[in-house]
């Protein structure tokens, strides 16, 4: 079995937000602080544009937030495969109102140029451990893909859903465990590169920078 449930989450494909915000003051350099240059954690003023634009930042590891969702879901299990986490990622870019907005508040703090030149950007995340009462901990496959263009992102997305639908991600991992001697000793990205062939799906690709 294969004991994950896809759930009916989907992409927004309009990369950008235009709604400005409702102030006249100029945002500090705290409100950009912590930028994330090639991921999906929002600063403090990207939050405030998404609330204004009618999206809610998810918490995401402590401080963070994202805009995210659920793409599969798995009741709770201890042994066997385990669902770390799956997850649909956006990040938004800026036009109308909203970027005459920044381009204005930009002239006085240049920190602002960061938001300006994100480009939209869609993301896959799909993590399945394995642990077992032998003490046998691993990660089955942990796979990651980003990407500018949301039709190319939506594709791999259809795809990659029919693929882990299918599988029986317990007899997988047992599969896998037996190959340990294959993939153990090598180091991320080729630990990477011998799992994405093994399930027979595309390589990764991520932690692309979002700036134009």
């Amino acid at each position: 079995m294969s004991y994950i449930d896809l759930t009916t989450h989907q992409f927004d494909p309009e990369g950008y937000w235009d709604r400005p915000l409702g102030r006249s003051v100029v945002p500090s350099a705290g409100e950009l602080a912590l930028f994330d240059q090639n991921g999906y954690d929002l600063t403090d003023l990207e939050q405030c544009y998404a609330t204004v634009n009618s999206m809610s930042a998810k918490p995401h590891r402590e401080h963070r937030r994202a805009l995210k969702a659920p793409w599969f879901t798995q009741p709770d299990r201890v042994e066997g495969a385990v669902l770390n986490h799956s997850l649909l990622f956006e990040r938004k870019g800026y036009t109308g109102d909203a970027l005459r907005q920044l381009e204005r508040w930009a002239k006085i703090n240049p920190l602002i140029y960061k938001i300006i030149r994100i480009r939209p950007k869609w993301g896959l995340d799909f993590s399945m451990d394995y642990a077992d009462r032998d003490g046998n901990v691993f990660e089955v496959l942990h796979w990651e893909y980003d990407g500018f263009d949301f039709d190319e992102v939506a594709e791999r997305k259809q795809q990659l859903e029919m693929k882990f639908a299918a599988i029986d991600w317990d007899d997988a991992a047992l599969s896998m465990l037996k190959l340990k001697q294959q993939w153990h000793h090598l180091d991320f990205f080729a630990q990477s590169d011998w799992k994405c062939n093994y399930f027979g799906i595309v390589k990764e690709r991520f932690k692309m920078v979002i700036w134009e």
